[in-house]
């Protein structure tokens, strides 16, 4: 019984290791536009399973346009709306550069991470991140 006990002991300790890890490796940041200005580059770096998530307010009906430079062929991003089971825009498959109309109103998330090959290799990308957000055309 002690034996069975230190074991649950030691999965349920593993655990929470686990979740606080992964809870470290994301990061968020609110995205703020310069006064007057539409959109705006963000100079950042990911390195292994870490994932930033850049946050940003936008309104249905506007263009959101998100361009990705990055040093590592290895990093993408993932545009996600409020409340979604699944991702908007997954650059891996449509590329790193996207320009769309927001369907719905709320709070978007930008995630920018390596992918596994890349992550499990605790690689390292250096990227800079340009989004903005206008009127959509024609209105």
């Amino acid at each position: 019984m002690r034996k069975m006990l230190s074991r649950l002991g030691f999965v349920a300790f593993a655990a929470l290791m686990m979740t606080s890890f992964t809870a470290q490796a994301q990061s968020r940041v609110d995205v703020k536009f310069p006064r007057g200005s539409s959109g705006t580059t963000i100079d950042g770096s990911i390195r292994g399973d870490q994932t930033i998530s850049y946050r940003l307010r936008v309104s249905a009906g506007q263009r959101m346009s998100i361009q990705l430079d990055t040093d590592n062929a290895s990093n993408y991003f993932n545009v996600s709306a409020p409340g979604a089971s699944e991702a908007l825009y997954n650059s891996s498959i449509n590329g790193n550069s996207t320009s769309f109309v927001v369907p719905s109103s709320g709070t978007y998330a930008i995630s920018v991470y390596l992918m596994r090959n890349a992550a499990r290799r605790n690689e390292t990308a250096h990227y800079q991140l340009t989004v903005s957000v206008e009127n959509a055309a024609g209105k």
